[in-house]
């Protein structure tokens, strides 16, 4: 596999695993909603170094990574859970805003950035479906540091890429959409994660 098409391939990986819209899409639309397109993308930066956690891992050896993900698959199941659980419960009770939300301060995206990192990190949806895609598209068979250099980078590209062009379209938007629309996502991106939440501890039983 030459180089440039493995980049590609990795990149359509990161696409692939942000793309769907699950509890951490929601969030990132409802953060854009409320605080406006870097918010947005700070919730995104922090799910695409999470993804490109992964892909290093992976890359350092396929079957390593598979075990590895066997040993901590109850404690993430666990602990992800609790935390989706709790992110749910703050959206669930968000209320309508009183004021212009302010342009959100350096500690605030660092915050968001930091939360959909760890929340991504502890999301087993993702873990299982990454395994997956990863093995599916033959980056499995990738050696040498030069090739998981590109694989990580791909990753990365590929799901910074998604998370922008998702801020950017929601924040172009938000000025034209009623009033309670962000409190609404608030609330469905709440109980979706409550939901995610409840399914993932289920699911360490």
């Amino acid at each position: 596999m030459t180089e440039l098409a493995l980049f590609w391939k990795s990149l359509a990986l990161g696409l692939a695993i942000a793309a769907p819209l699950g509890p951490i899409g929601a969030l990132c639309i409802a953060r854009t909603l409320e605080r406006g397109f870097l918010a947005g993308v700070a919730g995104g930066l922090g799910t695409a170094l999470a993804d490109a956690t992964y892909a290093s891992l992976a890359a350092l050896g396929f079957a390593a990574f598979s075990s590895a993900l066997e040993t901590i698959d109850l404690p993430l199941r666990l602990a992800g859970g609790a935390f989706m659980l709790w992110l749910g419960l703050q959206g669930l009770r968000a209320r309508p805003a009183t004021a212009p939300a302010a342009a959100p301060s350096r500690r605030g995206l660092f915050g968001t950035a930091a939360v959909t990192f760890l929340l991504t990190i502890a999301n087993p949806a993702t873990i299982l479906s990454f395994a997956a895609l990863f093995a599916g598209l033959g980056l499995a068979a990738t050696d040498g540091r030069g090739a998981a250099a590109l694989v990580v980078s791909g990753v990365f590209a590929g799901s910074m890429l998604w998370w922008i062009c998702l801020s950017g379209g929601v924040a172009l938007a938000r000025h034209r959409l009623a009033d309670g629309f962000a409190l609404w996502v608030a609330r469905a991106s709440g109980a979706l994660l409550v939901a995610f939440g409840l399914w993932a501890i289920a699911g360490a039983f």
